[in-house]
């Protein structure tokens, strides 16, 4: 069957992702018919070059798309754009020259699903060091260790994942390579029982003595910020600009229920005028608000940056970690604030308010954690080597 696809998604397909968003984060299932309308309107084929059959969208232009998902249905947005951030980082990487990651495109093209397998417990690097042991063979690597938040688990065909080459102590590599479904040697663990973003299924992965041969095997480069290379800093750029969209559309949700509830909502001790009357819910209301209106210059500047190939150089990883830190952490202020003014209704289950709360909860999980935004942010302005330890005393 071709897939059929369209520049935006429609407000129809909009509208079914939203009426499923209460029952997957209630069953804590995937959102697999979600995934299936999308899949079928084209959303896994916005950053596929039409050469392979895509609609060739840029950066900026797929996080718009992630954030009108996101404002109907978050966990559904967070978890595909796992797939659209490798489609991405694999479309820029082609437009350079390099071939490395063409046989992706040629693969999305077709339909097949990628995910991402880079979290490990211990870990707080995730890309640039790894617990997961990397050995290389005849033919390919062997990869043993445990990867966790592995999106799109019940549906992906291919896992990106990375190991460690300790084999020369003085000079460890990083091994980025794919994993096939087919693969032998790999485990999902059903371990994903949380707090929000449930509908994502990111189950953990276990890898048993993994093989992948040469030919799925993209990078091999040093540990730490001396090996990010354009792929490694397109991962950075494609995954945190979608989680700063998927963030800033459950802020402007929040908003939004809490403006229709104030003007809907009456109160005995003022008459029973509504309380978007009441002065401290207009205070409120403001300051979510003023809040929000900083979140998207911040994010559309830098994906738009991205996108018209803005040469920032070496600042390149602040702007990324700084877009995604500031849309996450004032998303999570402007929800908590909604959360106050619902009155206590947002603590009751059947509140739309009560999910958005533990959603935007989780995007404060996601890397660059707080500790290596500031660490990056500040070792870039101050023109320090982001490998640098730091010194104390």
């Amino acid at each position: 069957m071709s897939i059929i696809y369209a520049p935006t998604l429609s407000t129809e397909l909009l509208k079914h992702c939203a009426e499923r968003v209460s029952m997957y984060d209630r069953e804590n299932r995937f959102c697999q018919e979600d995934f299936d309308e999308l899949k079928q309107a084209g959303y896994l084929l916005m950053a596929v070059p039409q050469k392979f059959g895509g609609q060739g969208m840029s950066l900026a232009e797929v996080a718009r798309e992630t954030r009108r998902l996101a404002y109907h249905a978050p966990a559904t947005a967070l978890c595909i754009n796992m797939h659209n951030y490798w489609v991405g980082v694999a479309a820029d990487v082609y437009r350079t020259g390099d071939r490395s990651t063409e046989w992706i495109l040629e693969r999305a093209g077709k339909g097949e699903v990628f995910a991402a397998g880079h979290a490990e417990t211990g870990n707080d690097v995730a890309i640039l060091y790894s617990t997961t042991k990397a050995e290389q063979v005849e033919g390919g690597y062997r990869f043993d260790g445990r990867k966790s938040f592995g999106s799109l688990a019940p549906v992906w065909d291919w896992l990106g994942i990375h190991g460690m080459d300790s084999s020369d102590p003085n000079n460890p590599k990083i091994i980025h390579a794919f994993i096939h479904r087919s693969t032998s040697g790999y485990k999902i663990k059903e371990t994903w029982d949380v707090l929000g973003m449930r509908a994502t299924r990111s189950d953990d992965t276990i890898l048993d003595n993994v093989f992948v041969p040469d030919e799925y095997i993209v990078r091999t480069l040093p540990v730490g910020f001396c090996g990010a290379d354009f792929f490694v800093l397109c991962i950075f750029a494609w995954a945190l600009i979608g989680f700063a969209n998927v963030y800033y559309a459950i802020a402007q949700r929040a908003l939004d229920l809490t403006i229709e509830a104030a003007q809907q909502k009456t109160s005995v001790a003022m008459m029973n005028h509504p309380m978007s009357h009441h002065a401290e819910m207009q205070h409120g209301i403001a300051e979510m608000i003023l809040e929000l209106e900083t979140i998207e210059p911040h994010i559309e500047k830098i994906a738009e940056d991205w996108s018209n190939g803005v040469d920032y150089g070496h600042g390149w990883p602040s702007k990324i970690v700084s877009a995604k830190y500031h849309a996450v952490e004032s998303a999570w202020k402007i929800v908590d604030r909604a959360l106050e003014l619902s009155g206590g209704f947002g603590m009751f289950k059947k509140s739309e308010l009560e999910h958005l709360f533990r959603d935007a909860r989780a995007g404060r999980f996601h890397p660059a954690n707080s500790a290596l935004t500031h660490e990056i942010v500040a070792k870039t302005a101050l023109e320090i080597n982001l490998d640098e330890q730091p010194r104390w005393g």
